[in-house]
C-alpha cells in the first residue's frame, strides 16, 4: 500500500500537487491537495517562486522600484516572475543584476566551468599557470625587477620540462 501525504494547507485531503525548492541551500517542500493548489493560484502551466508565493519570502525580482523591460522583445520582470523564463538573449543583459544572485544560489557559481577528463586536468592546470607566469615575467621585466623575473623564468622552465616528459 502506498504512503499518501496530507495537504500542508488544509491538513485534510491527500496531497496531489508537490513543490520542492532549494532556498539558501535548504530544501523546502510543499504538498497540496488539488483544491488548495487552485486556491493558492498554482496550475501546471506556470512556474512559481515557492518562497515568494507560499511562504511570503521575497525573490530576487521582488522589491524593484521600477519595472525593467527588454528593449528588444518587450519582456518585463513580471513576465519573468510568471513564466520563469526570459524572452530573448538580450534579456540576460537587461536582467543581469537580478539573475546573478539567483544563479549563484541555484548553481554555486555564475560561470560555467564544464567537466575536464581527469587525464587532462593536470595538463590544463599547468598551461594556465604557464600563461600566468609568462604575463608575470613580462611585467617584471617591464618594471625592471630582474631578480623576480629570473625566479619566474626558472619556474617557467621547470613547468615546461614537466610538459615535455
Amino acid at each position: 500500500m502506498k504512503n499518501t501525504l496530507q495537504c500542508d494547507c488544509c491538513q485534510k485531503a491527500n496531497a496531489s500537487v508537490f513543490f520542492t525548492q532549494i532556498v539558501d541551500g535548504k530544501i523546502k517542500k510543499l504538498n497540496l491537495c488539488k483544491e488548495c493548489a487552485v486556491t493558492l493560484g498554482f496550475d501546471e502551466t506556470t512556474s512559481y517562486d515557492l518562497a515568494e508565493n507560499v511562504q511570503g519570502q521575497s525573490s530576487s525580482f521582488s522589491g524593484l522600484n521600477s519595472p525593467f523591460t527588454c528593449p528588444i522583445c518587450g519582456f518585463t520582470q513580471t513576465d519573468f516572475k510568471k513564466t520563469g523564463r526570459l524572452g530573448c538573449s538580450n534579456c540576460y543583459t537587461v536582467f543581469e543584476s537580478h539573475l546573478l544572485p539567483m544563479l549563484q544560489n541555484m548553481h554555486k557559481g555564475t560561470h560555467h566551468k564544464g567537466k575536464i577528463p581527469a587525464r587532462h586536468r593536470l595538463r590544463i592546470s599547468r598551461l594556465q599557470e604557464l600563461n600566468q607566469l609568462r604575463a608575470d615575467l613580462e611585467k617584471a621585466v617591464k618594471e625592471e625587477e630582474y631578480e623576480k623575473a629570473a625566479g619566474i623564468r626558472d619556474r617557467i622552465r621547470s613547468l615546461s620540462d614537466l610538459e615535455h616528459e
